[in-house]
């Protein structure tokens, strides 16, 4: 009888052991589930990114939390600036990405491997020390860390930099085919956004100067026309022309007048703000729009860009000197025209500081008229 209980009782310790073993893995398995659907909805949400600043901000945003992850940066090669130079002009806010970092060689992201063999994802414990281009702002008590490298078509574009305050989250003998995973999906959805971010500026933006195009100018006077209105500032309006510019072609040849424009761009641009958006309208001609500014204000800047022109002569491809000089209406939004449709305010503006262009010419060229 001693021996049939013991029995029965084994078979109902073995039984509640198995009942808990099946709980367990019903509950690990549940927990993998949706940590699965947590990461298709990520995926799902990267993908559908619309710009690279939503891209990145969602990957800042979701990661951390649907991973349990202390710490989560983006590094990109970037290697002549072009990247970081096109976003800026497209008006990327990093101050709100403080987890992206710029890096110009790929030297420095991390990864290696030898040769023949593909870059997997690096995990170990954190060291300052070795970390310190992945993790520039770490978090106190960062204890592992993993780096994912981010690859299309066999080349290392960036690297997806994880940390936890967990010693145990991210070692060597992990498996790496989930992160693996995550990082294949967040390397496509970079080179997308990129390539298309970069035919957006591409087709925003004038070739020959490097500043933006008509098409942007009108697209940015009505967006800023709007926002004037609701937060109740002003804005003006230059119109710029080069005094003579055809007899530069005809006397030094389109070469020399090209030159020209470029170097009165980079000299208008550098009166300006970053706020403040630049553009070539076509010719000799080109726009300002100088937002929070009023017709006092906007008359001090196109002084300084008259004077920066004028004052300095233009060195030509043969080696001549030539002085060049612009004349420059100015316009201002006032407080009746914005109670006007939007699109027929903005060509309001630009026709008021083209008027007061072509008085300055009538004028004797070399000076500024502002719109009464």
């Amino acid at each position: 009888m001693y021996e049939r209980g013991a029995s029965v009782r084994e078979l109902i310790a073995e039984n509640d052991a198995l009942r808990r073993q099946l709980a367990s893995l019903l509950d690990q398995a549940e927990s993998n589930h949706a940590i699965m659907m947590r990461h298709q909805a990520f995926d799902l949400e990267i993908v559908g990114a619309g710009s690279f600043q939503e891209l990145v901000a969602t990957i800042f945003r979701l990661l951390p939390a649907i991973s349990d992850l202390d710490a989560v940066t983006l590094a990109l090669v970037d290697a002549d600036a072009d990247i970081h130079t096109v976003m800026q002009k497209l008006g990327v806010d990093f101050d709100a990405l403080s987890g992206l970092i710029f890096h110009d060689s790929a030297a420095t992201l991390g990864h290696d491997a030898p040769p023949g063999q593909a870059l997997k994802p690096r995990l170990s414990p954190y060291d300052p020390a070795v970390h310190r281009h992945a993790f520039p702002h770490p978090p106190a008590g960062l204890a592992s860390v993993a780096l994912v490298p981010l690859l299309r078509n066999k080349r290392l574009i960036g690297s997806l930099n994880l940390g936890s305050r967990d010693p145990a989250r991210f070692t060597p003998l992990l498996g790496t085919d989930f992160v693996e995973h995550m990082g294949s999906i967040i390397a496509i959805c970079l080179e997308n956004t990129i390539s298309n971010e970069m035919l957006k500026y591409i087709g925003l933006t004038d070739s020959l100067t490097g500043v933006y195009n008509r098409r942007y100018m009108d697209r940015r006077l009505v967006e800023e026309i709007a926002r004037a209105r609701r937060q109740s500032y002003r804005l003006s309006c230059m119109y710029i022309d080069i005094d003579h510019f055809k007899q530069v072609n005809d006397a030094h040849g389109h070469q020399a007048g090209d030159d020209v424009l470029r170097e009165v761009a980079a000299r208008i641009k550098a009166e300006l703000r970053i706020s403040d958006a630049l553009g070539r309208f076509g010719g000799d001609e080109f726009v300002v729009l100088l937002i929070d500014a009023d017709v006092g204000s906007a008359s001090m800047v196109a002084q300084r860009i008259r004077a920066s022109v004028a004052n300095a002569p233009f060195s030509l491809p043969d080696g001549e000197w030539l002085s060049v000089s612009v004349s420059i209406g100015v316009a201002t939004l006032d407080d009746f025209q914005r109670d006007h449709a939007i699109e027929g305010v903005a060509q309001h503006l630009v026709a008021q500081a083209d008027q007061a262009l072509y008085q300055a010419k009538e004028n004797g060229r070399n000076q500024i008229v502002a719109a009464p």
